[in-house]
């Protein structure tokens, strides 16, 4: 439709309405309508100044019984006056149509309508507390209501149908996007209460880890707005199967380019399935290096370090290669600690004063309640060229390494041990013979 066109309806439909309007001033009907107009509204609202004088719309509604009740009828003071109106007015509608022989009230009728709007204005302030639902309300569903009452609904969508941009087979109307605006509102509200209330709920499942909760609810709000997004293009009219084709297209060409992403994605889906990985374990990669696993998302995990470094490692390296998880099932850690000893050494006395040592740690798990294989153990490992080779063997929560120190505690007491008993660390020995020449 071109510009002159619309400019030329509007002058047409303006000079009709002057016409209509103009007959209407001339009428007797117009004032006798006019007069029942203003008495119904005199009426109602004189009507509704003792009703909103009850205590339950004067007071507001405490602690007692029924409250909930009693507080919804308290929001509904400020209808009171408009509803008031909009009885008197079908009262005076009907003694119209009485008196006049069947004659329809038409300019009585348009202040119905005006009339019922305002109620509606008056029900959305009073009633409705969510700023989104309440902005929709004023802004989009007034005016729809007020169209609607005068029967003009059809004539505008019409018109805003007409004003349209064409590309290729998608032709997409001013109405269209309207349209598509005012549901993708609602839509997107709706998913966003949605999102809050579906991650909320898979948070709430203790028997998976933090991390596997937090994927989760990460894929169950891009799956939500995905669907919203189709939903919405369903509401403009856009053809999904056209849509298909090109998004085919287009994920090939991005699948070649963004193959690494999309496997590490894929590893990250089944890290999360088979639980070969948590939130908190301990990691060793097979290039030595080490972390506490404190994220996990989509594309990577990183690792910790005690040296306050984060080691950031693709979901992939966790499924191709071989690492080393020293805490997912069990955390409860051997450790084992080797030092020479000389060859004259009481090893009986040894072997309790180390022993003793070990149980006194307070990160060493020992005790009567222990189980045998779990208790810390002194032994020969082997016999050195200067002296005897000792191992001791301990179990531990956890890593020793970042706040433990057990090893190098025992270490230090093992060396006040040698200091106050005299047991001696060996020196490398030779013995050297001369022979004498024949």
């Amino acid at each position: 439709m071109e510009f002159s066109e619309l400019q030329t309806l509007a002058v047409d439909a303006l000079r009709r309405l002057a016409d209509v309007f103009s007959g209407w001033v001339h009428s007797p009907a117009f004032y006798v309508q006019l007069a029942a107009i203003v008495v119904a509204v005199i009426v109602g609202a004189l009507f509704a100044i003792p009703i909103k004088r009850l205590s339950v719309f004067r007071v507001p509604p405490g602690d007692t019984r029924f409250a909930a009740f009693r507080h919804g009828l308290y929001r509904l003071r400020g209808a009171i006056i408009p509803f008031s109106i909009i009885v008197a007015l079908l009262l005076a509608a009907n003694l119209y149509s009485a008196f006049n022989g069947g004659a329809a009230p038409w300019l009585i009728r348009a202040a119905e309508s005006l009339a019922l709007v305002a109620l509606l204005y008056a029900l959305i302030k009073r009633l409705v507390s969510n700023a989104f639902i309440r902005a929709m309300g004023l802004w989009v569903g007034l005016p729809v209501a007020f169209l609607a009452v005068f029967g003009w609904l059809d004539n505008v969508t019409g018109f805003l149908d007409g004003i349209a941009l064409s590309a290729g087979s998608v032709n997409v109307s001013l109405y269209d996007l309207t349209r598509a605006f005012v549901f993708g509102s609602i839509l997107f509200w709706l998913g966003r209460l949605s999102n809050a209330a579906g991650k909320e709920a898979i948070r709430r499942q203790e028997q998976l880890d933090l991390g596997t909760r937090e994927v989760f609810a990460k894929l169950f709000e891009i799956g939500l707005f995905v669907l919203i997004f189709l939903l919405l293009l369903q509401i403009m009219g856009i053809n999904l199967t056209a849509l298909a084709v090109f998004g085919g297209a287009l994920g090939v060409g991005l699948g070649f380019g963004l193959q690494q992403i999309a496997s590490n994605f894929v590893s990250g889906i089944i890290i999360l399935l088979d639980r070969s990985l948590a939130i908190g374990d301990h990691v060793e990669l097979e290039d030595g290096r080490s972390g506490t696993l404190r994220e996990l998302n989509m594309r990577f995990g990183v690792l910790e370090t005690y040296d306050g470094k984060d080691v950031v490692v693709p979901n992939e390296q966790f499924i191709t290669a071989t690492y080393t998880n020293w805490t997912h099932k069990d955390p409860q850690q051997r450790y084992s600690i080797e030092f020479q000893v000389a060859y004259s050494t009481d090893l009986d006395a040894l072997f309790d004063d180390l022993r003793g040592i070990c149980n006194a740690h307070p990160q060493v798990i020992s005790g009567p309640g222990v189980e045998k294989d779990q208790q810390p153990d002194a032994e020969i490992a082997g016999f050195g060229d200067s002296g005897i080779d000792i191992l001791i063997e301990y179990w531990m929560e956890g890593i020793d390494d970042g706040r433990n120190r057990v090893e190098a505690d025992i270490l230090h007491e093992i060396y006040r041990l040698f200091r106050r008993k005299g047991y001696q660390f060996p020196f490398p020995q030779r013995e050297v013979r001369m022979l004498a020449d024949d």
